[in-house]
């Protein structure tokens, strides 16, 4: 799609309205109101009220119509004239043999029409080429100068044009040749004719190349050549293909040289075939039926392809420039389709309608009824067309369009030159050209004389509605054009005889109709004389509407009737001139006729095609036939006697019907004049209510129009019906007294209007006595309240008296307001006396300004301004003092309790209620209570409880009060809280899930596995409530220190008993080492929530419960605490560290017996009593106790004599030689205690931690190192005992004390001895030390795996340039922080590198449990010189990850 050369410029916007809600309820009267600017355009918008939305009535699914075909450049007048010529021109040369291609001339079809004309203009072929100006027509065809192009287009015309123009002016073609396209050299400029077959062009009847050019048969003699009447030379005679005349071919002008190939035509034939005149030109209907959907579908598709682009993107000024360019086009044949006149009573009208077919809703009823219904306009009570019986389909009923984009209709006016209204109910713009009725004429002198050759075969082509022309060739001929674009919801309305045009911008649904108003009456007259002239039928007889209104005029409205009477009185005047022609010629006879009952095409004149009503010229000899009186001798050419009138109303008749209409209009004067003497009071007589009710009730059942004497009346009685409303309510309010509605008193100047009001207006009211009598009232009030205003001070008793007598009269007096005034005055005063007394209840400062803000609007006086400079004064130093108790109360540097006293004792002589001030007296009864209660705790026979003095510290604080006790509480309940935050270091694991206090108090229900078990992991969840809770200790319990230590004492032996039922409980479960076990209800749970069973599983030594070895942490074989300079055998195997307590039994990190009692010493110096302190005491206490007895214990003969033996044991073990060498560590030094006291080479002890634990870096092992573990699996077979005989007698008692220590949250070394002592008793646990030997292998692999990527690690740091590398910051650093910075350093990287995965690397190695120094204090007393050997391989057994995640890891100090 390109766009033309000639870009369209669009005409003027048309006049726009936007009516009102009131304005919109009357749309003829509304219409009328804008005629005068409106029709000055032709044709206007309307926007309805945006709230105005009709519901689209139109049944979609059933709707179906069959659209016309529209061929755009066949509708502009100018197109189809150069395409009917071009027809011509091909028919032409097709007759002759050949087909029409049209050249190309300046990249550019030229124009043959055009070209034609312009030569004709010029003077002719042979002027032109006689005075050589063929380049002036190259000029005139808009060519440019140069280039030769006149003579090519001399060439053109010669060979295309001249032999056509002979032909048409029938000169012989002497000197033309008739078959120029012969010659292939000669057709490369030219292109063939590709104009489509069109409607006003039929097919040939001619095949160009059908049957070939006849011969004459020898046969024949009788053939002759019509041009030299010879039959002679057959050979060369030629039969014509039209007309079987003959010719011979030398005859011819110009002769042919041989005889031509195809269809051949004689010259005559040429000529009878080019002159006849094309047919009418029409729409064609489309052969497809479309849906509403189906016809969008095709209309959006067709859009949306022809411009590239969504339909609803497209603008509306491209979609105009684009119709015109494609509507003036030859070359582009653009083909659309337009439902258009689709009848509304066929297929349903897009407004709802009011019939029996369906229901309508409110809504739809409401819209159905409304004057702007398409459906309503035109039988409106003041249209004209309302008196017209039949449905006359266009004009009554609304014509539906469903139009798409390019679909147009053409330059036409409306039949009878009536109103039309379109209505757009949805889809996209419909673009509108108006011409006004003014230049209707000159738009069809322009029309014609631009296109002559189309209105001499078409005179009425306007009325056909198929001619458009470019509005801008239009307005170049001086036509006023205007434009609008009419979108969905908007109405368009065009005025009489204005010419309108105009096509869819897309796929939308319109619906219009006529409709006639009293001012359309002279216009639609003038029609009928227009159609007169161009014999053109009437949709309705005028004559019959006019007189049918005449019939009934009471009917009419007063305007309608008026016009009427007007044009019933032409018509009369002219129907008397012609009925009196008639009898001058000697036309007599005569017989009434009642036209309205024959069809219309009975009762046309047979001349001028009018529809005749009032009269008619018939003949008794020619039935068939009638003419109007305008035209009595056309009728026929019988005798005027044989002719005869046929009338439908008598001469007489008409001037009575006349004079009625003339009644019914001229009633509105009579009725005037009545008005006008009754408001205007000329006779001097005030008409009743009543007359003038009456004659407004005249005037709405007369329907007069609605001018200004009537709106004159109804505002009289408007008026008069409001005194009388508002007489009554006086009245009644007095009768009312104090109970009268208030706000509704009118003052005393407002009475007297309104009694001037009353006398005035033209109408007689009683109720003008009732008012005279009040204002009397009134006024005799008015000079007694004058009396006492002046004789004041007068008693308030009578002030407040004339007050109530005042509102009783209903009337507002001017001194009703000043005795309102002073008797406010009194009332406030009163008011501040009272409120000032000394026995007075103090007032608060609200009050004191209510009464300031009072005292302004009462009547000034002495007395107030006195009272009012007493109350301010009061109100400044009260607000004064609150100010100052504010400060104290919101201040940061709190004052003392003396400060504060001082401030409440000055502000107590102030006579008002200050809220700050009694704040402040508050908060000081609050401190002094509080230094009662810290005197009295610390007063008191025991320390202060922490519970206590944190209590009074938080309330000490939100005192604003100055205490200087505060401070003093503040540091003993920090001091406090330290020695707490110390003891829980000391005890706690990290990341422990029990308080202190718990871990220091026994566990009370140890017997139960299930409660003791949920309860561990309710505290891992946060859930479980503190042992103190279980112990039955209340918060008024701890703060006693006996109840504490009584209840310490209870849950030592009920944490005793609940282990040994524990234990008993425990055994009777299946073992998860064994083979195959019995079904039992009773099965060991892993604190995973497991069930451990098989290689792995390790038994609790306290508690006998299983658990899973990698979800625990575990005992390390060799990590015997006990340095000694000789290593004890391996065979060793009572002193290998097996010993494993549950993380259920072992809660806290069991410190040492010194580290507690410093703690002790440190609880000694505290004045303040913690529940913890209690609890460490009770838990050192029981300790001492048990560490008393194990002595004891291990004091004895017997165990002595045991502990003997193991020494010995052990230095037989020591010395015997070992069948197997592990390999030699190749950095052991040679003073290595192992390899002293073996001969043999051994792993070198790394270090101890503080507790004892290993201190094995992963990266530093060894590749030899993982030997360790597979000798002591090599010497599992080799271990034997018990090498130990224990009597009952001695094995309980031991077995009694290790039970308690094992109770006990305090590692002490007796227990340690006591173990191996009853260790050595019994024979090796070969497969808990397997399953340990397994774990730590698995371990090491981690902590092997581990150490690579910490190495890692520490590379990338090296490239990166870290800052361990700097040796001068080594310098700097102290030498304790360089020594332990690989292992700090190393820390860091492991927890880093945890970071970094994300928590998949092997988890943090935990510690074994127990203490470094167990034997120091224990076994070497007993031992003598065999304790001072230690447990061999203290490196062998690295920390063991533990990824239970129920397990916190552990921690020794």
């Amino acid at each position: 799609m390109e766009p033309g050369s000639d870009d369209f410029l669009p005409p003027p916007e048309c006049p726009v309205f936007e009516p009102s809600w009131a304005e919109f309820r009357d749309p003829l009267g509304y219409i009328a109101k804008i005629r005068p600017i409106a029709e000055k355009s032709g044709i206007c918008k309307i926007r309805p009220p945006a709230d105005w939305q009709p519901p689209f009535a139109v049944e979609v699914d059933n709707f179906r119509f069959t659209p016309r075909i529209q061929r755009l450049n066949e509708l502009e007048a100018q197109t189809r004239v150069k395409l009917n010529y071009l027809d011509q021109i091909a028919k032409f040369w097709e007759i002759q043999g050949s087909s029409l291609k049209i050249p190309n001339v300046e990249r550019r079809i030229l124009d043959l029409y055009s070209l034609s004309k312009i030569v004709v203009e010029e003077g002719g072929y042979e002027a032109i080429c006689k005075d050589r100006r063929w380049a002036r027509v190259a000029q005139r065809l808009n060519y440019p100068p140069g280039k030769n192009i006149g003579s090519l287009l001399r060439s053109h015309y010669e060979r295309i044009v001249y032999p056509y123009e002979m032909y048409q002016s029938g000169a012989n073609l002497v000197q033309c040749n008739t078959r120029p396209f012969d010659n292939e050299e000669k057709d490369k400029e030219y292109k063939p004719h590709s104009i489509p077959l069109r409607q006003s062009v039929q097919p040939s009847k001619f095949n160009s190349y059908g049957r070939r050019a006849k011969r004459l048969q020898p046969d024949i003699e009788s053939y002759v050549c019509r041009m030299c009447s010879r039959g002679d030379e057959d050979d060369k005679l030629l039969l014509c293909d039209g007309c079987d005349d003959n010719y011979h071919i030398f005859c011819l002008l110009p002769p042919l040289p041989e005889i031509p190939k195809g269809v051949w035509r004689c010259p005559k034939c040429v000529m009878a075939e080019c002159k006849r005149p094309p047919e009418a030109f029409g729409f064609e209907q489309a052969t497809r039926e479309y849906t509403l959907q189906s016809f969008g579908e095709m209309a959006d598709s067709f859009k949306a392809d022809y411009f590239n682009m969504p339909v609803h993107m497209v603008p509306t000024e491209l979609v105009e420039k684009e119709f015109w360019r494609l509507v003036n086009s030859i070359e582009e044949d653009v083909t659309v389709e337009y439902g258009a006149d689709i009848h509304s009573k066929e297929f349903g009208s897009g407004f709802p309608v009011s019939d029996s077919k369906r229901h309508l809703t409110p809504e739809e009823e409401e819209y159905a009824t409304s004057g702007w219904n398409l459906n309503v306009m035109p039988v409106l009570e003041q249209s004209v067309l309302c008196h017209i019986n039949a449905d006359i389909s266009g004009m009554k009923v609304p014509w539906l369009y469903v139009g798409m984009v390019f679909s147009a209709f053409c330059w036409h006016i409306e039949d009878h030159w009536s109103y039309s209204i379109n209505y757009l109910h949805w889809g996209e713009p419909k673009t509108w050209y108006g011409v006004p009725s003014l230049a209707a004429e000159h738009l069809e002198e322009v029309m014609k004389k631009l296109t002559p050759e189309l209105f001499d075969s078409q005179p009425d082509l306007l009325h056909q509605l198929v001619t458009l022309m470019n509005p801008n060739t239009l307005m170049s001929h001086g036509v006023p054009v205007v434009r609008t674009n009419q979108c969905a919801g908007e109405f368009v309305i065009t005025f009489p005889r204005a010419y309108h045009s105009g096509f869819n911008q897309g796929y939308n649904f319109a619906e219009a109709v006529n409709f006639c108003t009293a001012d359309w009456l002279p216009a639609g007259r003038q029609c009928i004389e227009h159609y007169r002239r161009l014999r053109r039928y009437c949709v309705f007889s005028h004559e019959e509407l006019i007189c049918k209104m005449a019939a009934c005029p009471e009917k009419l409205d007063l305007n309608l009737a008026a016009a009427v009477h007007k044009e019933m009185f032409i018509m009369v005047q002219e129907e008397r001139r012609l009925r009196k022609a008639l009898l001058e010629k000697g036309i007599t006879e005569a017989e009434r006729e009642a036209f309205e009952l024959l069809p219309d095409d009975e009762r046309q004149c047979i001349k001028c095609k009018t529809t005749c009503f009032l009269s008619a010229l018939a003949c008794y000899d020619c039935p068939d036939g009638l003419v109007c009186l305008s035209h009595i001798n056309d009728l026929c050419k019988c005798s005027s006697s044989r002719q005869y009138l046929r009338y439908r109303y008598t001469l007489d008749e008409l001037p009575a019907m006349l004079h009625k209409l003339k009644v019914r209009a001229e009633s509105f004067d009579t009725w005037a004049n009545k008005v006008r003497v009754a408001l205007e009071v000329e006779d001097g007589r005030k008409r009743s209510l009543e007359e003038l009710r009456a004659l407004e009730s005249e005037a709405r059942e007369r329907r007069f129009p609605n001018s200004e004497l009537l709106q004159r009346l109804k505002n009289c009685l408007s008026e008069a019906e409001a005194c009388v409303s508002r007489a009554l309510g006086l009245v009644s309010g007095q009768e009312a007294g104090p109970h009268r509605m208030t706000g509704l008193q009118m003052t005393l100047a407002e009475l007297r209007a309104f009694l001037d009001q009353m006398n005035n207006l033209p109408c007689a009211m009683h109720q003008i006595g009732d008012v005279k009598g009040i204002l009397e009232q009134v006024e005799a009030y008015q000079a007694e309240a004058c009396e006492a205003l002046a004789s004041l001070p007068s008693s308030p008793g009578l002030l407040q008296s004339l007050l109530e007598r005042g509102r009783q009269l209903g009337v507002e007096v001017p001194e009703a307001q000043q005795l309102q005034r002073q008797v406010e005055q009194a009332q406030w005063l009163d008011e501040v006396k009272r409120t000032l007394a000394p026995s007075a209840r103090r007032g608060t400062l609200a009050v004191m300004r209510g009464l300031l803000v009072a005292g302004a609007s009462v009547a000034p006086s002495p007395a107030v301004d006195k009272a009012q400079a007493e109350l301010q004064e009061l109100l400044t130093i009260a607000e004064r003092w609150e100010e100052k108790a504010h400060l104290c109360l919101e201040a940061r540097q709190k004052h003392p309790p003396a400060t504060l006293e001082a401030i409440i004792h000055e502000a107590e002589n102030i006579p008002v209620h200050l809220p700050n001030i009694q704040a402040l007296k508050e908060a000081l009864a609050k401190a002094r209570a509080w230094i009662a209660d810290v005197d009295e705790i610390q007063n008191g026979d025991h320390y202060p409880c922490l519970d206590d003095l944190e209590g009074l510290v938080a309330v000490g604080r939100d005192l604003p009060v100055g205490l200087e006790e505060l401070r003093q509480l503040e540091l003993q309940v920090l001091t406090a809280h330290s020695w707490r935050e110390k003891a829980s270091k000391t005890f706690l694991k990290k990341n422990s899930c029990y308080t202190l206090l718990e871990v220091l108090c026994p566990c009370a229900d140890a017997g139960s596995d299930s409660t003791k078990r949920s309860r561990w992991m309710e505290k891992e969840l946060g859930l479980y409530k503190s042992d103190t809770e279980l112990l039955g200790l209340s918060a008024q319990d701890l703060r006693d220190p006996g109840s504490v230590i009584v209840a310490f004492k209870e849950g030592e032996q009920k944490e005793k008993e609940g282990i040994l039922q524990l234990r008993r409980t425990n055994s009777t479960k299946p073992s998860p080492l064994a083979s195959s076990t019995t079904a039992s209800s009773a099965t060991s749970i892993c604190v995973c929530g497991q069930v451990p069973a098989g290689v792995g599983a390790l038994q609790c030594d306290l508690c006998q419960d299983w658990f899973h070895g990698r979800c625990v942490s575990v005992p390390r074989l060799l990590s015997s605490p006990r340095p000694s300079p000789t290593p004890s055998p391996l065979l060793a195997w009572w002193e290998w560290d097996t010993k494993f307590l549950c993380p259920l039994c072992m809660r806290s990190r069991r410190p040492r017996l010194e580290t507690i009692l410093a703690l002790l010493v440190a609880l000694q110096r505290l004045p303040v009593r913690l529940p913890e302190g209690e609890a460490l005491q009770c838990l050192t206490e029981r300790a001492i106790s048990w560490q008393g007895r194990a002595r004891q214990a291990l004091a004895s003969e017997d165990v002595t004599a045991l502990l003997g033996r193991l020494a010995e044991l052990r230095q037989r073990l020591q010395a015997e030689p070992r069948p197997e060498e592990p390999p030699t560590y190749p950095s052991a030094p040679a003073s290595d205690p192992l390899r002293e006291g073996s001969g043999k080479d051994m792993p070198k002890v790394q270090g101890l931690l503080e507790n004892g634990d290993s201190m094995t870096s992963p990266e530093k092992v060894a590749p030899g190192e993982g030997s360790d573990l597979e000798l002591l699996s090599s010497l599992l077979p080799r271990l034997t005992g018990p090498v130990l005989e224990l009597p009952e007698a001695t094995r309980a008692p031991l077995e009694e004390l290790m039970l308690e220590g094992d109770l006990l949250e305090v590692t002490l070394d007796e227990n340690q001895s006591i173990w191996q002592l009853l260790q050595a008793g019994q024979p090796p646990d070969v497969e808990r030390i397997r399953t340990l030997l397994e774990l730590e292998k698995a371990e090491r692999h981690g902590s092997r795996a581990r150490g690579r990527a910490l190495e890692r690690r520490r590379r990338r740091k090296a490239d990166r340039g870290g800052e361990g590398d700097d040796p001068a910051r080594e310098e700097l650093e102290p030498k304790r922080v360089r020594s332990s910075g690989p292992e700090a350093e190393e820390a860091q990287e492991e927890e880093e590198l945890e970071e970094e995965t994300g928590g998949e690397g092997p988890p943090p190695p935990l510690p074994t449990t127990d203490s470094p120094s167990t034997q120091e204090n224990g076994l070497e007393p007993a031992l003598g010189a065999s304790s001072g050997s230690s447990g061999p391989f203290p490196t062998l057994t690295p920390r063991l990850h533990v990824p239970c995640p129920q397990q916190p890891p552990q921690q020794q100090l």
